[in-house]
């Protein structure tokens, strides 16, 4: 694309990924030829047809694919290791000078010939062989990437970051973090595992959660997240502030709400707007917002209050990992700013579009519902003291809470000791849930199956069976029946006789036909 100097590029995902001419490299990484590199059109760079590396560094979001750079970076606990690009930095959370020069000598001299390293917060005070340490396990990694190139077709994965605990372990478990909870024990032993290679110091703050109440419970974390994903934040004071997520920009609205204050109303309108400068970065940080954000704070016509109102606000924004900046004032008294974003914001993750208002709002993920219900499950049955508990869903939160062959149910039930019975209905919203029985497993199951062997039925095949599409999947009261032979019957009604009758579905042959 010479008019917008970028190049789309074929990474196997369904929107090609786009790299801007300033993420180009040239093989040397010198200086000099980063360089001629800016003096470059992309169409000198790269021709149609050539294989290069790149790296994910924004993920794909609404109708844009992925932003991708070839100045691939690979983190470590202490540092950054840029294996394409002469460079040494230090964080700029390490504000003392003289330990800024400290960090920086010691990258220079541990850092391998034309590559880069950019030094972690989490280095300050720390030791050469602490930073030696990672620089040799990151340069391994790079060794690694490389001769796994030569083994891959492309567009192919050839590296992708560890999983969320190590992630966690490397990048957010600090000093300054008191207790680090966790409630599996699989999890738990592989931190202290972790914990072994990277900082034994922090192994003495990992603890086991093994409380009678399921740990989101115990920590009120359920209400947090539903808070989070609400329209509304409410200030201490009694105000409140709005946030409006679009895809160009967020607004976000600073009202007094609840708040009349003491004196005046300049006071009042003071007090919110402090209180909303301090809690706006927090939000900004638990939604996980980037891009443009727009702040319509209360109007404020003392010059001198305007100035503490943004210099707390940007204070604020200094705790932030992610990059913000403050641009200004506009003329209609809008602050101006913007974060940096590299992936989706929470209610893009935690949420989807909401199929009975044609997309209007928004409604619980089918996975994050699904997960719902499984901890409350897990409350119920704790207390409850029958054997079996039937339960409907949306069939499509009882698809993923049974799991293929059953797997997910299974688990659960292993989990609880108890029997579980889902029943699907494509006519209960995606977010609600109906106890329908707690009791004996007898009497449960009888209720569970609304279907018994040889009885003949009229139906309407809906849909082909996942993993064999000659079959056909029916539903009656929302029990799935497996119809032989009835992929080819789609949309169609059939008359089908029971087979066979099992926990979780039934299996059915065509009659007549």
């Amino acid at each position: 694309l010479p008019g917008m100097q970028a190049a789309f590029v074929d990474i196997g995902l369904e929107r090609n990924a786009f790299l801007y001419v300033d993420d180009v490299y040239q093989e040397t990484g010198t200086e000099e030829s980063r360089s001629n590199r800016k003096k470059s059109s992309i169409e000198e760079i790269l021709k149609v047809g050539e294989k290069i590396l790149v790296q994910v560094v924004k993920e794909p979001f609404g109708s844009k694919g992925a932003r991708v750079t070839c100045q691939i970076t690979l983190p470590g606990r202490y540092l950054v290791l840029m294996p394409t690009v002469d460079y040494i930095g230090v964080s700029r959370r390490i504000e003392r000078a003289e330990e800024r020069q400290r960090l920086k000598s010691l990258a220079e001299s541990i850092k391998g010939v034309e590559m880069g390293l950019i030094v972690r917060t989490v280095a300050e005070n720390k030791g050469l062989e602490s930073l030696k340490h990672d620089v040799d396990y990151l340069t391994k990694m790079w060794k690694r990437i490389q001769q796994r190139i030569n083994f891959k077709e492309a567009p192919a994965l050839v590296h992708q970051d560890l999983n969320l605990i190590y992630r966690i372990v490397r990048d957010l478990f600090t000093d300054d973090i008191d207790q680090f909870l966790i409630d599996t024990k699989y999890e738990y032993d592989k931190v202290l595992e972790i914990l072994d290679y990277v900082s034994p110091s922090l192994k003495n703050k990992i603890f086991y959660y093994r409380g009678e109440k399921p740990i989101f419970d115990k920590y009120n974390l359920e209400n947090e997240i539903e808070k989070a994903l609400r329209h509304t934040a409410w200030l201490d004071c009694g105000g409140y502030l709005v946030f409006d997520q679009m895809e160009a920009l967020t607004v976000v609205d600073v009202n007094t709400g609840k708040y009349i204050g003491s004196t005046n109303l300049e006071d009042t309108v003071f007090k919110t707007n402090m209180e909303a400068a301090k809690e706006i970065p927090r939000q900004l940080r638990l939604r996980d917002i980037g891009g443009i954000i727009i702040i319509d704070f209360i109007d404020m016509n003392n010059e001198e209050h305007q100035k503490e109102v943004l210099h707390i606000l940007e204070e604020n924004l200094k705790k932030d990992r992610t990059k913000a900046h403050i641009l200004g004032i506009t003329n209609l008294g809008l602050v101006e700013m913007t974060r940096k974003k590299v992936r989706q914001g929470l209610d893009a993750v935690l949420m989807q579009s909401c199929p009975y208002c044609d997309g209007k709002g928004k409604v619980l993920s089918v996975e994050v519902m699904s997960s719902k219900i499984e901890r409350l499950l897990k409350k119920i049955l704790t207390t409850e003291e029958g054997e079996a508990i039937l339960l409907e869903v949306n069939q499509s939160v009882a698809a993923l809470l049974i799991g293929s062959n059953g797997i997910n149910l299974k688990k659960l039930e292993e989990e609880t000791n108890k029997a579980i019975f889902i029943r699907g209905s494509d006519s209960m919203h995606i977010e609600k849930y109906k106890i329908l029985m707690i009791g004996e497993e007898r009497e449960v199951s009888r209720l569970a199956s609304p279907v018994n062997l040889g009885q003949v039925y009229r139906v309407k095949i809906e849909e082909p069976h996942l993993t064999n599409p000659y079959d056909g999947i029916a539903r009656v009261q929302g029990f799935i029946i497996d119809v032989q032979a009835g992929g080819a019957y789609v949309g169609k009604d059939v008359e089908i006789e029971i087979t066979e009758v099992a926990k979780t579905f039934a299996k059915a042959k065509l009659l007549n036909h």
